[in-house]
């Protein structure tokens, strides 16, 4: 099975952030992933997850490269 693309899984996440938070598209990509992530966490604090480590940030960066 192959990963999706980032922008395939960023567009996802936008529309996903839409439709929870009322965000237009442009409020996604001009939000940091901080504050997308404070909004997670307080809409459902139970199943919040902590921020990514180096480790896992080199992984998704292997895994999503640019370009």
């Amino acid at each position: 099975m192959t990963a999706p693309r980032f922008a395939t899984a960023a567009v996802r996440l936008a529309g996903l952030a839409g439709l929870a938070f009322g965000w237009r598209p442009d409020d996604f990509w001009r939000a940091t992933p901080a504050e997308l992530a404070a909004l997670a966490r307080a809409a459902a604090p139970d199943m919040a997850m902590p921020p990514p480590d180096a480790a896992l940030i080199a992984r998704l960066q292997e895994a999503f490269p640019d370009g």
